[in-house]
């Protein structure tokens, strides 16, 4: 069984499209760690923010950004899933809580992509309800969808295009996160 699941990950990228090369990938890390440093590196900034990273998608960009921040913050994650074993979205489902508390702060919530925005819409309001002062929201994808979301990243590395896409934290079949690029696969792939 490992071995069919093994050749099908492998499989996966034959017919895969690169999306973004490894130093697009980079660059876009980067610039999303200048506008957070130009928010809250500054004399006059509020005070230290509380980072939230989204499990586990958002691993590998959070693992990145953080190290690029140069303010006082406070780190912790969250858990949520919409989607499970299951490719359609169904009810956002909380793993893990902030063990941090974010009463009257304010919370950066990094996440891997935003893809039709109802789980970061709901983390955004589920943290506002909390009592957080302010919710930002800083995602390494945003996937153009074609469509309006119920939310705007404040902060976004690279546009995707309306396809399944792995590496740099996302993932098919629990493959390929650590995939240091972006790629699009095959419809019949996904």
């Amino acid at each position: 069984m490992l071995d069919f699941h093994a050749e099908r990950a492998r499989s996966l990228l034959g017919k895969a499209e690169l999306i973004h090369d490894h130093d697009a990938v980079q660059a876009a890390v980067a610039r999303v760690a200048a506008a957070l440093n130009q928010r809250f590196n500054q004399p006059d900034s509020p005070p230290f923010p509380l980072v939230l990273g989204v499990m586990g998608g958002a691993v590998v960009f959070t693992g990145q950004l953080l190290p690029q921040l140069a303010f006082p913050l406070e780190y912790d994650y969250i858990h949520v899933t919409r989607y499970g074993d299951d490719a359609q979205g169904g009810k956002v489902v909380w793993k893990v809580i902030p063990r941090s508390n974010v009463k009257d702060r304010i919370v950066i919530v990094v996440d891997d992509i935003l893809d039709e925005g109802e789980t970061l819409a709901h983390v955004k309001q589920r943290l506002l309800d909390m009592g957080a002062a302010e919710v930002l929201c800083a995602v390494f994808a945003d996937k153009a969808i074609g469509k309006p979301k119920p939310i705007t990243a404040d902060y976004v590395g690279v546009t995707v295009p309306n396809k399944f896409v792995v590496g740099f934290g996302m993932d098919a079949h629990s493959y390929w996160r650590n995939l240091p690029e972006i790629w699009a696969l095959q419809s019949e792939e996904e």
